[in-house]
């Protein structure tokens, strides 16, 4: 959090992650991240660092998800809204991108909502308590497990909540009983269109078309999906390691011909 004075008076901005401020994990570690100026997030963050340092006690958030505060109670209630809705016949889906899902109450919450119809796409790089394809159980949800050079860091939460705008979420946290209740965690809302979009349709829709993501079994075995003969292999980390070269390679063309110009 960065409090800077400005022509009209004081303007606070933030920067948001999925990961850390550490330069050896930053060369590992798969991650995203927000820096933005909004009031609505920018004086969350600023109410969430006043309770850390003694200056407020009961800190209230609408736009930011924190453990241990709302982050676990915001999550089923966001779980419950798809099952709703599943039952109430509108458009339900829930894609979850984590490290590790073993928190009872979230898992139970996530079979009542495969039971209403609700499409889940899980991935979840490491331990899952959640057993996916089982009839009557959780059949509508599949769980991946996508492993490669880097570590899959990031988390993104996404909820279709219906004929209204999909909720998108970015954090820190797993779906865990030490994140939600025992340390401090921030999970955020994406609201820019753009950055959706890029989330939405290049990040998301890539890690569920990589072929190399192996999917839980009802036994507890991980197996690769078939791939039709003559399909080309997907690997999402080497589209996005294409993309970020190929934007390194843009930037830097720009910056020489700024340069030459002057």
């Amino acid at each position: 959090l960065v409090v800077r004075r400005e022509a009209d008076g004081l303007r606070r901005y933030v920067h948001l992650g999925t990961g850390n401020y550490n330069p050896k994990t930053a060369k590992l570690y798969t991650a995203l991240s927000l820096f933005t100026a909004r009031e609505e997030i920018t004086s969350e963050v600023a109410d969430l660092f006043n309770t850390l340092t003694g200056f407020s006690r009961s800190p209230t958030f609408n736009s930011l998800l924190v453990a241990p505060f709302n982050l676990h109670s915001g999550m089923q209630a966001l779980i419950q809204r798809e099952t709703r809705n599943a039952k109430a016949g509108k458009p339900a889906r829930i894609i979850a991108k984590t490290n590790s899902l073993i928190e009872k109450e979230t898992i139970d919450n996530l079979y009542a909502a495969s039971q209403a119809g609700v499409k889940i796409d899980l991935i979840v790089r490491g331990i899952c308590g959640l057993v996916p394809g089982v009839k009557g159980l959780s059949e509508n949800i599949t769980v991946r497990s996508i492993l490669g050079r880097y570590l899959e860091h990031s988390r993104i939460y996404y909820f279709e909540n219906g004929d209204k705008e999909a909720d998108l979420y970015i954090g820190s946290a797993d779906w865990m009983p030490r994140n939600f209740f025992r340390r401090i965690e921030c999970v955020f809302p994406i609201q820019d269109p753009d950055l959706r979009k890029e989330i939405l349709e290049d990040i998301i829709a890539c890690y569920l078309e990589d072929t190399t993501a192996k999917f839980l079994q009802p036994n507890g075995a991980y197996k690769l999906k078939p791939r039709p003969k003559g399909d080309s292999p997907v690997s999402s980390q080497i589209r996005f390691m294409e993309k970020a070269e190929a934007e390194r390679t843009r930037n830097q063309s720009l910056l020489d011909s700024e340069t030459a110009k002057a």
